[in-house]
């Protein structure tokens, strides 16, 4: 392919991921801006993620017999053609329960595009470069999307709210469009693959997906234990999914080779990938949240957005340059190894600690999530592609769900510890702070003094104090149980590392105590 050309495609490639990218971050990354141009309140506006994430988590299972049955540049055309038309509804949304019916299907409508992002980003390149440098980019745009979304919607949001909001995604997919139009992808032969058994089964993991992917995100809100329906939910989700794959255990040519992913290899790729999502939590569900808890806006962590989005950047390509069969428990290792020390450094934070403190730990973190996925994907491609290419689906399933329901897990593992913090700290705190000590009761005058001139009654004055010392509490406790969670990160990053380098070192005393082959005899 022309260099011009190729260029050509990895634009689209990155219009593609933008798209995607966009479409799930815009909303999820300024909850609190929109909420009021909605009439929502925070645990409702909460619902338009989870509207989005319920059909996103499992479309890609059903895309990829899609593709293959009705053809790659049709399944393209429409899909991009899909998303625009969606985007464009955001345009005539006015309150809450419009804009549920719009994230529902803005969720159907972005799933087909992180595959054909990465399918324009391979096009690109050769079939010797495809699982390198082609892959490792590929990953890297699909990192995109939460660090853009913050660093442009301060500005989005001045144009008009929710509707400003969408105006550059709207822009991006129009471009997408014509990209998509103007640079067809390599042709796949056609095969008539889908099965009406393959419906039945898709449409019970959709449910049991959908639903355990809507009670991760509004269970830390809810409260796990206070919400009955929440327990419904899950489980209606656990029985979709057992009675999907006691079909799929008993059928000659099933959706998912459900033997081949308990395999222990699988099991053990798929903890792996698991452990790391939710690590990288720290950035989206951490140093961003702790920000948002001491009162910071978009507008204020926009240099920090920028860090991350340019130490991506950077490990994306770091990987590509580096990255081979081989090598990938050594990249493994330096990039939990950056993890763990990035985690550390943001656990020592105040509440004066502002985003330019965090600049180096984030960009060590953000480094270390573009540097691991890519070595990690080939590596289970090369372990489908030993076993036949009808494997392919089923590993392309366990990558996808443990980056969409992962991510979603490690969201409310990371949010609810720090709830069970928080209110652990502030019992902590407030057992330290009796009424009788001397220094309370002046600490209380103080904060009251700052209401003597307006409130004259002694009684309202004192309450008034011991607001205002709640309210420090809570912030120095919330502060604290962020740190705590940086640290249980870490704690897990580094529990990760070290299974890493023992296996690692078990298969490498292996491989040398085993007797080598001797030649035949002739």
């Amino acid at each position: 392919m022309p260099p011009l050309r190729a260029a050509g495609y990895m634009l689209a490639s990155l219009l593609l991921a933008l798209t995607q990218g966009l479409g799930m971050n815009l909303i999820s990354a300024n909850l609190p801006q929109i909420q009021g141009s909605l009439g929502a309140t925070a645990n409702e506006a909460t619902w338009l993620v989870a509207a989005y994430m319920a059909p996103n988590v499992s479309l890609s299972l059903a895309l990829i017999k899609i593709r293959t049955q009705y053809g790659l540049r049709n399944f393209a055309e429409l899909s991009i053609l899909v998303f625009m038309l969606v985007s464009l509804m955001h345009l005539f949304v006015n309150d809450l329960h419009s804009a549920l019916v719009v994230r529902f299907f803005s969720g159907i409508a972005a799933a087909p595009m992180s595959s054909l992002g990465f399918l324009y980003m391979l096009e690109a390149f050769p079939p010797a470069k495809k699982l390198n440098i082609g892959l490792s980019l590929a990953l890297t745009n699909l990192s995109f999307g939460a660090p853009v979304a913050r660093l442009i919607a301060p500005d989005l949001l001045m144009l008009g709210q929710w509707h400003g909001l969408y105006v550059f995604e709207i822009a991006i997919a129009m471009l997408a469009f014509a990209a998509v139009y103007l640079l067809p992808l390599t042709p796949q032969p056609r095969a008539k693959v889908i099965h009406w058994r393959d419906v039945v089964s898709y449409l019970l993991i959709a449910i049991g997906f959908g639903l355990t992917a809507m009670v991760l995100t509004l269970g830390r809100v809810y409260w796990w234990f206070e919400a009955p329906w929440l327990g419904i939910m899950l489980a209606v989700g656990i029985a979709a999914v057992t009675v999907a794959v006691v079909l799929e255990l008993n059928r000659e040519s099933p959706l998912l080779d459900i033997r081949w992913l308990a395999s222990k290899e699988v099991v053990h790729f798929t903890g792996a990938l698991l452990i790391f999502r939710i690590a990288l939590s720290e950035q989206t569900s951490g140093a961003f949240a702790f920000f948002q808890a001491l009162g910071l806006q978009n507008e204020q962590m926009q240099m920090l957005s920028l860090v991350i989005l340019a130490a991506s950047i950077l490990g994306g390509l770091a990987c590509a340059a580096i990255v081979k069969p081989d090598r990938e428990h050594a990249i493994h290792i330096v990039a939990l190894s950056l993890l763990i020390a990035g985690a550390v450094m943001d656990s020592r934070a105040t509440n004066l600690t502002r985003p330019a403190e965090m600049y180096l730990s984030q960009a060590l973190i953000a480094f270390a999530g573009a540097l691991f996925l890519p070595p990690a994907m080939a590596s289970g491609l090369m372990m489908a592609l030993k076993k036949g290419p009808t494997y392919i689906l089923s590993f392309v399933i366990v990558f996808l769900t443990t980056q969409s329901i992962g991510g979603v897990l490690g969201s409310a593992i990371v949010g609810s510890f720090i709830t069970w913090r928080t209110r652990f700290h502030i019992q902590a705190l407030a057992n330290h702070l009796p009424l009788t000590d001397p220094l309370v009761i002046q600490r209380l005058s103080q904060l009251a003094g700052a209401y003597g001139r307006v409130i004259g009654d002694k009684a309202l004055l004192n309450a008034e104090g011991a607001i205002l010392l709640s309210q420090q509490v809570t912030r120095e406790a919330t502060v604290l149980a962020y740190n705590d969670a940086f640290l249980a990160i870490a704690g897990i990053a580094a529990f990760a590392l070290a299974a890493l380098i023992v296996h690692v070192a078990v298969r490498t005393v292996a491989a040398r105590l085993s007797p080598a082959p001797q030649p035949a005899a002739a």
